[in-house]
């Protein structure tokens, strides 16, 4: 997490952090700096052995202080909570007993707010103990329980009283932000981080290089939400401030690069997203980070591949592999990645026979992990290598990885959103192979996880919407199939638009559910809105378009009238640039027209 640092603290003056033990599920990098403005003497008295010869063994030293008291009324000492805050951090560094740190922790903050509300002053010592408080917590994996820890220790500093304020109310947005995100409410973490940056500015000013690292932080959380635009108005945010206070080719710029490649390449500005890795590249290499710039030549390789130059993109992958086989040895995960992406190429340009090898390379390597390779990194894998066995038609294989990958994510904190997606895959392919109400399962799994998350508004959520109802159609549950594509209709129409081809989609569904449900007119009302559409944009001879006629043509007749429509121009008659829908995972529903 970025630092704002207080501008009272003397340089000479070593931070005083909290780490969260790397085995308890640390939320983000939330580490607080703050200063330490007096030591702390412990209570605990220490007795000397006996010099006494007759003794064979001196008697053994007290090293651990007495217990702290626990009666309500001594929580109204002053000194008690200084005492217990360093109690928890001692206990906490040790590892010896989080459960007792916790303890700790929330004793200190009981007495600081007792002492605080005395004295009628805010008190940071307060709102320091809530954040070690919250970080315990996290580190047992009580992610929801920080939460009101880190909304409390927020209310206490006032940022008008000067920098140390600033800090503890900066720190807590942030961390508050971390707990979010692990908690996969990824709305709410970005809107703390906006909260926290804001603070940061005020004290430190719009261009300080910490400004900088923030808002590259909000950046890849916004990418991470699928925010794209705002990512990248950050990303440039972050380039203008890393030009002014570092020097070219820095390391700090080819990080703000390889994020602001990520986010055009999103939004299919290719070219513009291979300058970006170039650049980056030409920095690592300036620095020496050999293994850095074969991260990047992989994802050269990927705009490559984007852009249909093949060869290009052979030659990156194969450059990256060889170096990451030399820095980091044949069996670690980022060489199994490039063997992911060598097979995804060969794939799309007809070599599936190698394209097959490299997936059972990758496999191999997915299978035997080395030691540190994170769940995630191995769930991306099979999910990616899942996907390849889907395009060549083996879906019950691809169907035995993703189970896989779901296995590895699950009860992992802050995955809730790629486990949405790994079910939402599994759904389709559940679907593709007839097994219907093990896909309605599925997608009804998946759209829990998704609301949960906050991403009720995604393009994504109305897409698993669209796809659950269809499942539900094929089991006949006709009426649950028209309440979910009429919620996927409202989504896609918020966040693509009316004439998007996903939302004209889903209303092609729904018309065809209306109909089955009865309600003929409803559903030429529907019909005669995407045909219009279609004839717009596709052109009158587009095979789409074609199929919409006939089914209006059908209601038509059967509600015995003639179709309302206007006359239209010849311009889009025959359109060249038009694209059929993709129907992936999708099938007609006989006689109602499905998609």
């Amino acid at each position: 997490m970025p630092g704002l640092v207080s501008l009272n603290t003397p340089p000479d003056a070593p931070p005083l952090r909290l780490v969260v033990p790397d085995g308890g599920g640390s939320v983000g990098d939330s580490r607080i700096q703050v200063r330490e403005d007096a030591k702390i003497r412990s209570p605990a008295t220490k007795k000397t052995p006996s010099p006494s010869s007759s003794r064979t063994k001196p008697s053994p030293r007290r090293t651990t202080p007495p217990p702290p008291p626990t009666d309500e009324s001594a929580l109204d000492n002053p000194d008690l909570g200084p005492f217990l805050l360093k109690l928890a951090r001692d206990t906490m560094a040790s590892g010896e007993s989080p459960a007792k740190a916790l303890d700790y922790a929330i004793r200190a903050s009981r007495s600081f707010e007792r002492c605080s509300a005395a004295e009628g002053a805010p008190s940071l010592e307060l709102a320091m103990s809530l954040h070690v408080a919250a970080a315990i917590y996290c580190s047992l994996g009580r992610f929801a329980e920080a939460v009101p820890a880190l909304d409390r220790a927020i209310e206490v500093p006032d940022v008008e009283r000067g920098p140390e304020h600033a800090l503890a109310a900066f720190s807590g947005y942030m961390q508050l932000g971390d707990t979010y995100s692990m908690l996969g409410q990824l709305d709410r973490s970005i809107e703390c981080y906006e909260k926290g940056l804001q603070i940061q500015m005020q004290t430190l000013g719009e261009t300080d290089p910490r400004v900088g690292e923030t808002c590259r932080y909000l950046a890849e959380a916004h990418v991470q939400a699928m925010q794209f635009d705002e990512a990248e108005r950050l990303c440039k945010r972050t380039l203008e401030i890393h030009r002014e206070h570092s020097a070219p080719a820095s390391l700090e710029e080819a990080a703000d690069r390889r994020l602001a490649a990520l986010v055009c390449e999103a939004k299919g500005e290719h070219e513009a997203a291979l300058e970006h890795l170039v650049l980056a590249s030409m920095a690592m290499i300036a620095n020496g980070q050999d293994a850095e710039v074969a991260a990047i030549d992989v994802s050269i390789g990927h705009v490559y591949l984007s852009l249909a130059r093949f060869d290009e993109a052979v030659f990156s992958y194969q450059k990256a592999l060889t170096v990451l086989k030399s820095a980091r040895g044949d069996n670690h995960p980022s060489v199994a990645s490039v063997f992911v992406r060598l097979a995804d190429l060969y794939h799309k340009i007809g070599k599936l026979r190698e394209s097959k090898s490299y997936c059972e390379n990758a496999l191999r390597i997915y299978s035997r992990p080395t030691p540190g390779t994170s769940a995630e990194d191995v769930a991306a894998g099979l999910t990616e290598i899942a996907a390849i066995y889907e395009a060549v038609n083996e879906p019950e294989e691809a169907l035995k990885l993703l189970q896989k990958a779901r296995g590895l994510l699950e009860d992992l904190p802050g995955q809730r959103s790629a486990e949405a997606g790994i079910e939402a895959q599994m759904g389709v392919m559940l679907y593709m192979v007839g097994r219907y109400g093990e896909a309605r399962d599925s997608f009804e799994s998946a759209v829990a996880k998704l609301r949960a998350a906050g991403e009720r508004k995604s393009a994504f959520f109305g897409v698993v919407l669209n796809q659950m109802g269809l499942a539900c159609v094929q089991l006949f549950k006709i009426d649950e199939a028209a309440g979910l594509f009429e919620e996927a209709r409202a989504v896609l129409e918020q966040e693509c638009g009316p004439c998007h081809p996903d939302t004209l989609g889903v209303y092609s569904n729904l018309a065809a559910t209306y109909d089955a449900m009865g309600r003929v007119e409803d559903a030429i009302e529907i019909l005669e809105y995407v045909l219009k559409v279609r004839e717009e944009k596709l052109g009158t001879a587009n095979p789409d378009v074609d199929d919409e006629k006939k089914r209006l043509a059908e209601l038509l007749k059967e509600a015995g009238r003639a179709r309302n429509r206007k006359a239209k121009s010849l311009e889009n008659l025959l359109d060249t640039n038009s694209q059929r829908m993709k129907k992936e995972g999708t099938k007609r529903w006989a006689g109602l027209g499905f998609k």
